[in-house]
């Protein structure tokens, strides 16, 4: 039920063009509605301002109805005056005005033509009137749709309407239950609205979790394919260095095909990693590679040895207590260091050290600082990505001098908790090496 105005012509149409325009307007509505009624009737739904379930305003409609009906059917002894039937069609006019003419509801007209049904059949009364239900519903309606300086006063005005009818005697009995009746309508149709609008905070909520979780999966890409790119071209420029020393010096062909040959291998991993890192931004089906773990460290380390790196690997405990995410995590903060060692320690030799508990794996890795070096700290991803992998598994990152030269230690639990411990840069003296950028 509802009433409406239509919706003006755009400014500056002559007047005298508003009438046929509006007019072809109804009659391509009806038309549409005579070739497919449903197809008419969900498309009118779904024009409302208000974005309530299809079916609740059916419902409502055919409760409506039924009650104008009933309330009319009472009346029977009046015939033939038309006064029910006007006020039937008084209350149900919503329907057929939107279906047709595309109007839009509007509260107080609304409100007005429901008064004026209940008016109507009021004039007649009958025992155990159903009338009054047409003001219960139509209080609910306008409390759903429009705001509450709009619905109190028209509810109130209703109310009145069957005070002032009891007291001329058109409202036998049953008084105090009607007017509690238009009260629970308006509160019903109030916490309608309320639902609506919480709905759209919900929906507003779950895009910026949405924009969330995607800025952070944009970080951890650009995490891993940072680690990737500076691990593979740390490795690769040692087989190229040691490719030109077999060339220049001991015109070795042999061992500089070899150097080369390994940072061909090198070189075609890193674009695999790259590609399946980079794929996780494809939303199409691909065929997965596993992601390197804790166990895989002991071929991380073996690839800079060959590369010509001084590096030493130790391990104690069950490795196979490390859950993937976590040996993830160690594998790339044992990459990124490992790879800060080559292009900031040239000449240094390194350490690397993963420990198992009953409660934690720690990774640690050392490395000599040669004599010359400036001690500056670069301000690119390398320290940054390393603590947030930690973190992101409750687990801590240090990273500073150290009595070998420089350490980095990562301590994460093997059952990662919410949350994490902060992390910084260990305090102290000045540092002897620089983070990768």
């Amino acid at each position: 039920m509802g009433s409406t105005g239509v919706s003006e012509a755009p400014p500056g149409t002559p007047r005298a063009g508003r009438v046929p325009a509006s007019m072809r307007r109804v009659g391509e509505r009806c038309a549409e509605f005579a070739r497919d009624p449903v197809a008419a009737f969900r498309r009118s739904v779904e024009e409302l301002p208000y974005d309530y379930p299809p079916s609740v305003i059916v419902s409502v409609d055919i409760a409506v109805f039924a009650v104008a009906v009933a309330a009319a059917i009472q009346r029977h002894s009046y015939f033939p005056t038309l006064l029910p039937i006007v006020a039937v069609l008084l209350t149900c006019a919503f329907g057929p005005l939107h279906a047709l003419l595309g109007v839009l509801p509007r509260p107080l007209l609304l409100g007005a033509m429901a008064m004026t049904a209940e008016a109507l059949f009021l004039a007649q009364p009958v025992e155990a009137d159903f009338a009054p239900f047409v003001l219960v519903a139509a209080a609910g309606e306008i409390a759903a749709i429009a705001p509450k300086r709009v619905s109190i006063p028209v509810t109130i005005a209703m109310m009145l309407q069957l005070v002032a009818f009891a007291l001329i005697g058109h409202v036998t009995e049953g008084l105090p239950t009607y007017l509690v009746g238009v009260a629970f309508g308006w509160m019903a149709g109030l916490m309608l609205q309320y639902q609506r609008r919480f709905l759209y905070q919900e929906r507003g909520y779950q895009d910026i979790r949405a924009a969330q979780a995607a800025d952070e999966e944009r970080r951890r890409i650009a995490r891993e394919v940072h680690d990737v790119i500076a691990h593979s071209l740390s490795v690769t420029l040692l087989h190229l260095t040691a490719a030109r020393h077999a060339l220049q010096t001991d015109r070795d062909v042999d061992e500089a095909v070899e150097a080369l040959t390994d940072a061909e291998r090198l070189g075609r991993q890193a674009m695999a990693d790259i590609r399946r890192t980079v794929g996780l931004l494809d939303a199409r089906p691909w065929k997965q590679a596993p992601e390197p773990g804790v166990e895989d460290i002991e071929d991380l380390v073996g690839d800079f040895v060959r590369a010509g790196l001084d590096v030493r690997y130790d391990r104690e405990g069950d490795l196979g207590a490390v859950s993937p995410a976590v040996g993830l995590a160690l594998y790339r903060i044992g990459q990124e260091s490992l790879a800060n060692v080559v292009k900031h320690a040239h000449g240094a030799s390194a350490r690397i050290r993963v420990a198992v508990d009953t409660t934690m794996v720690t990774l640690t890795v050392d490395n000599t600082v040669p004599a010359g070096l400036p001690a500056q700290r670069g301000a690119g991803m390398g320290l940054s990505g390393m603590r947030q992998r930690a973190e992101l598994l409750g687990g801590r990152m240090t990273a500073g001098p150290s009595s070998r030269g420089w350490t980095v230690r990562a301590g994460i639990p093997l059952a990662p908790g919410r949350g994490g411990f902060s992390c910084s840069v260990l305090p102290g003296s000045s540092t002897t090496g620089r983070e990768v950028s």
